[in-house]
């Protein structure tokens, strides 16, 4: 099992870690709109926060040799269900243009520091 981390880390501190690779799997913690460069969360719409956590997750998933195009299953955190749902997708599929989406479970859940947006993923990694 090996830790995969990002520098600068794209999620706030906690006893958490980003990310595990085991084997050809990678397992990536929730990630939301936290700018590891200023070291403050992305506060805005559901468009907004979609958009930098998914960015957030492709940096992740990079960094243990996988891309967004290899995602198996995402678990989707959203406190504002059914609103933000529309506009959530439509950020989506900016980073998932489809015609093949990856399976996904959208749940609703409160979150904290204003975040509206949490993505969890599961993904296949290159061979090292």
């Amino acid at each position: 099992m090996e830790l995969i981390s990002t520098q600068p880390r794209t999620m706030p501190p906690g006893p958490f870690s980003q990310a595990f690779r085991h084997g050809d799997i990678v397992y990536v913690a929730g990630q939301v709109a936290y700018d590891g460069e200023t070291g403050k969360p992305v506060l805005g719409d559901i468009k907004a926060q979609t958009r930098q956590t998914l960015k957030n997750l492709k940096a992740v998933l990079e960094a243990a040799g996988s891309s967004l195009d290899k995602v198996l299953k995402l678990t989707c955190i959203l406190p504002n269900f059914p609103q933000d749902y529309v506009g959530f997708n439509e950020a989506f599929k900016e980073f998932f243009p489809g015609p093949h989406f990856p399976a996904r479970t959208s749940i609703q859940a409160g979150l904290l520091g204003g975040f509206v947006v949490e993505i969890e993923a599961i993904a296949v990694c290159e061979r090292k």
